[in-house]
């Protein structure tokens, strides 16, 4: 109902309408990445860590276990068969 409203608000032809249309759309897409995103950012939580930087785990570098095939089963070098 607003975006009807709006439309007959706007002045002349069907062409003219279109384009004031889609520059009033950039309008306020541009409004919203320029000015008001940047500043809610901060207000929202997805900039919360939750994940404590002096927690963090060191990972030794031995390799990661490889699979040999045996027949139809995988044994991996603990002797687990699957």
């Amino acid at each position: 109902m607003i975006y009807a409203a709006i439309w007959r608000a706007l002045p002349g032809p069907l062409a003219v309408r279109v384009l004031l249309a889609v520059v009033l759309v950039l309008a306020v897409v541009a409004f919203c990445f320029l000015w008001l995103f940047p500043r809610i950012a901060p207000l929202m939580p997805f900039n919360d860590n939750t994940v404590d930087p002096s927690a963090a785990v060191v990972h030794d570098a031995r390799p990661a276990p490889t699979v040999a095939a045996v027949g139809t089963a995988a044994v991996y070098p603990l002797g687990v068969r699957l």
